[in-house]
């Protein structure tokens, strides 16, 4: 037998463990709760829509840098949607909004149901909206007209008989309690559609079946089953590439630290990749003419996917995403950027693979083809853009030399789409794992009244093209730029140059004049040597380096003596190296003056390429590839669904309207055939119309005799 003090005590504990779990459900149910939720969630919606989401780690290196990577890596912000805490919120969510249906769901369904026909006839009198009046009729007569002119404004209505009375209980507008049900329980139910397509499942099968992200390289059907999911995985969200004539029976889920591979229960082959263009070379339709093979029955089926046109098949959709080159075959020139040679090598690469730079072609260096693309759209107003050789805040000088730059930047306002034709892609790695980005266009694009191959150059991903512009020739090649850089940095040369610039310039014969000319000599290879400047600093920034040297008030004069200089000398210097390649002299007229300072410009920017080789495309053989989007959501229903109840619990609290009538009848204790009525009414929202209503159902209902 217990003592008497355990029993207390034993009960004092269930007490105590009863009235905790009443004050957690009462938290869990309450309105703060929810609102603190739906508060955590919006707050989590911006953060996910501002940040891009799923994006590679590396651009987020670039974007933040590592301190503030690292900071947002350790709250998930990067997969934001996906994180264990933004479900868990949801969760939450789920269980708070449940718990507040399950308590004021049934009173509520009881209310509709109730007439509220408990009242007394003190209590009516206490309303703010009540009229009295007395009738000629007989109560059974009075509660008939009143019954009747209470129906023709909607209300139903219910009598009930009372000691020496009749009471008339009408409601119009119950309806809106479904208002409350039909909102809250689409919040459950969008919830929960979103919980079913989210990471949920796959972070359970991680859990329970070991599935872990593969982050190597290899061939998809030879990775392991700890990094596949099987044809049971209820929901799922991937990607697969396919190149024209090849097919694919997996989806690769993109995870922070890998991928997993999705086993599809379908094979789909890409028969052709159709791309349709506007006149501007604007893409206008993107679309994959497929062959679908069933693995289970065997079935075999064309069709095409468009854009905003899924094909959908066993619960699976596939979506038209983008494309991507699908290992398209290049045929390139290579031109040297440094050392005296300015002679073109032949070499071909494959998109998605890698070729060799030795160093006899520039140096040991790897390249990487990364990108094709047969047709390129640009706002040549704001992509033109050099490769600035002059900070502008480093002197006045740079001023100065700007007019001899030229920028596109210079109409960054302005939009100029053209179709500048093809442009190859690739990094260019050099032996310690350092890469440059390169895109470089095909054919010569005309930017501000000149044909420039445009080279582009950046340092990653998050960064834009920078675009070095080297002038297309009488031939519409970049063979007379490279003859020319090597050229300049040719010493022999550049001596010859200046010797003719001289005589050019000087022609006399005269002892004096020959003093002269050799000074000019002296200083046009001065200028050439500056210009083409050393492994720090050349071109224009090596001239304006040389020029601050010289007194302020100097400068200027000393800046326009210099640049006279330095053009002719180049001009002599093209001709001497065209001299020694066996080539007539140029014709000295605007269009190859202006090719010329083009060239100079060019050279000057070229020491920021940073690259040993320039590869031209000369040729190449397409082939395509359609990057689908394959998802199978079965939350997807659910969430229209819910959107459906959403839409309809919203129109209920808003647009329908609850009314409570009471109408009191009693007999004159002094009269047998008159009858004394008092009607009372009240809603849940006092509003104008509701004001309206009371005065005319009042007017109505009093014309069986006068108010008092």
């Amino acid at each position: 037998m217990k003592s008497e003090t355990e029993t207390n005590t034993g009960g004092w504990e269930l007490q105590t463990s009863r009235r905790w779990l009443a004050d957690a459900v009462e938290l869990l149910s309450s309105m703060r709760f929810a609102i603190s939720l739906l508060t955590l969630i919006s707050i989590a919606s911006i953060i996910g829509t501002v940040l891009k989401q799923n994006e590679p780690m590396t651009n987020y290196v670039n974007q933040f840098g590592p301190f503030w990577f690292e900071v947002f890596a350790k709250l998930n912000l990067y997969a934001l949607y996906s994180t264990w805490w933004f479900l868990l919120i949801m969760t939450f969510l789920v269980i708070s909004t449940s718990l507040c249906l399950i308590r004021n769901a049934p009173k509520m369904l009881k209310d509709m149901r109730s007439w509220r026909e408990n009242v007394r006839e003190q209590s009516l009198r206490n309303f703010h909206h009540k009229a009295e009046w007395q009738s000629k009729l007989t109560r059974v007569e009075l509660t008939t007209q009143t019954l009747a002119r209470i129906a023709a404004h909607g209300y139903k209505a219910k009598v009930v008989e009372k000691e020496n009375a009749t009471l008339i209980a009408a409601k119009q507008g119950a309806a809106n309690k479904w208002g409350y049900i039909f909102a809250h329980s689409s919040i459950i139910i969008i919830c929960i559609g979103g919980l079913l397509d989210s990471e949920l499942p796959i972070r359970i099968q991680k859990l329970i079946f070991d599935k872990t992200p593969f982050s190597g390289n290899g061939v998809i059907a030879q990775i392991p089953a700890q990094h596949r999911l099987g044809l049971g995985n209820p929901t799922f969200r991937g990607n697969t590439l396919i190149p024209e004539g090849s097919s694919s029976s997996t989806a690769i889920i993109p995870q922070q630290d890998g991928v997993l591979i999705q086993d599809l229960p379908f094979t789909i082959q890409l028969k052709k990749f159709v791309i349709d263009y506007y006149s501007t070379g604007m893409p206008k339709l993107f679309a994959s003419d497929v062959v679908v093979t069933d693995h289970e029955n065997g079935k075999v089926f064309a069709a095409t996917i468009k854009v905003n046109e899924p094909l959908i098949y066993r619960g699976v959709a596939m979506y038209q995403s983008s494309f991507e080159d699908g290992g398209s075959k290049l045929k390139l020139s290579g031109y040297p950027m440094q050392g005296l040679g300015h002679t073109a090598f032949s070499m071909q690469g494959e998109v998605g693979n890698t070729s060799p730079l030795g160093a006899d072609k520039g140096g040991d260096h790897t390249i990487e083809w990364s990108g094709f693309r047969a047709f390129n759209v640009e706002n040549m107003a704001q992509n033109g853009q050099d490769v600035r050789a002059v900070n502008p805040g480093q002197s006045f000088m740079a001023s100065s030399l700007d007019k001899h730059l030229g920028s596109a930047a210079k109409t960054a306002n302005n939009k100029d789409l053209k179709n500048v034709g093809p442009s190859v892609q690739y990094k260019l790695r050099d032996k310690n794992g350092q890469a440059r980005e390169y895109n470089n266009y095909m054919q010569p694009v005309l930017v501000d009244g000149a044909y420039v191959f445009l080279a582009g150059v950046r340092e990653s991903p998050a960064e834009p093209f920078r675009f070095l512009r080297i002038p297309a020739d009488d031939n519409d090649t970049v063979e007379e730029w490279m003859r020319l850089r090597a050229a300049i940095l040719n010493p022999e040369l550049r001596g010859l140059a200046a010797q003719r610039y001289a005589k050019r310039a000087l022609p006399e014969t005269r002892a004096d004049v020959s003093a002269l000319r050799a000074q000019l000599q002296a200083s046009s290879l001065k200028g050439l040597t500056i210009f083409a400047g050393d492994m720090q600093e050349a071109g224009y920034v090596a001239v304006s380096k040389f020029l601050e040297k010289i007194p302020s008030q100097d400068q200027e004069k000393a800046a326009d003596i210099f640049m006279k200089i330095l053009n002719g000398s180049l001009w002599d210097l093209w001709q001497v190296a065209r001299e020694r390649d066996g080539l007539k002299a140029i014709e000295p007229d605007e269009k190859h003056g202006r090719f010329l300072q083009l060239a100079t410009n060019a050279f000057s920017d070229a020491f920021f390429y940073g690259a040993p080789v320039y590869l031209q495309l000369q040729g190449f053989d397409e082939i395509k590839a359609s990057v689908l989007q394959v998802t199978r959501s079965p939350g997807k229903n659910i969430v229209y669904f819910g959107c459906l109840l959403l839409v309809l619990g919203v129109f209920s609290m808003f647009y329908i309207r609850e009314r409570r009538l009471w109408i009191w009848i009693k007999s004159e204790a002094d009269a047998s055939a008159s009858s004394h009525a008092l009607m009372a009414i009240s809603s849940q929202r006092k509003t104008m119309d509701f004001e309206k209503e009371f005065e005319v159902l009042k007017q109505q209902l009093l014309q069986t005799g006068p108010a008092r």
